[in-house]
């Protein structure tokens, strides 16, 4: 029987990490989505791309805090 709970335990636990490595997949599309829009909306001429993506990131980070907070978790 402890077999079936450490198993059950287990499952949990991978669902949880492949949760978690979903939503960082899901946030790093979001961040490159954002990034190209920075990009775009310089023209794709001079700027920078690591601050394009560190703008980026701040923004979705935000909006993914806000929405954390709005739901309670």
């Amino acid at each position: 029987m402890s077999h079936t709970v450490h198993g059950t335990k287990g499952l949990h636990k991978q669902a949880a990490i492949d949760r978690k490595a979903a939503e960082h997949q899901q946030r790093q599309n979001q961040v490159a989505v954002a990034a190209y829009f920075h990009a775009e909306r310089r023209g794709f001429s001079g700027g920078d791309d690591v601050a394009d993506w560190l703008a980026a990131e701040s923004e979705i980070d935000a909006a993914l805090n806000k929405a954390e907070g709005a739901s309670g978790h």
